[in-house]
């Protein structure tokens, strides 16, 4: 086996395990950090012009995003959700607009919303009581 296939299985079984382990608010830091990720990777890609794989990065953000919205809490969550759902189609607006227009700096404000709003998360962490 290749180096870069085992290092590719074994961060997705590393994944897999911290995902079976994390709480409701490690799992949206997760996705914080997932998000942030895949647009520094597809920064990369707008650097090096490899435009598929910018795509696929850029998509892969926008689906991450698209978790973060649904899952907020918009009966109970009051003008948080509310901003942060209008906040979220925002990012989506920006990261379509850095596809179409191979923008780094859209990648850049969306990837520096994200760090924000997940800096605020890890914030609130021992706040925060989980139900199980």
């Amino acid at each position: 086996m290749d180096r870069k296939k085992a290092l590719n299985q074994y961060n997705q079984l590393s994944a897999q395990t911290s995902v079976a382990d994390a709480d409701p608010h490690k799992l949206i830091q997760m996705l914080f950090d997932g998000a942030i990720d895949r647009i520094a990777t597809a920064k990369g890609h707008v650097q090096r012009e490899e435009f598929e794989a910018r795509n696929e990065m850029v998509n892969k953000a926008i689906a991450i995003i698209g978790g973060l919205q649904d899952s907020l809490n918009m009966e109970d969550g009051g003008d948080i959700a509310e901003n942060l759902y209008s906040l979220y189609e925002y990012m989506t607006r920006k990261l379509f607009e850095a596809n179409a227009c191979n923008s780094e700096a859209c990648l850049d404000e969306v990837s520096s919303l994200l760090g924000e709003i997940r800096e605020g998360w890890a914030g609130i962490s021992d706040k925060i009581v989980v139900n199980g």
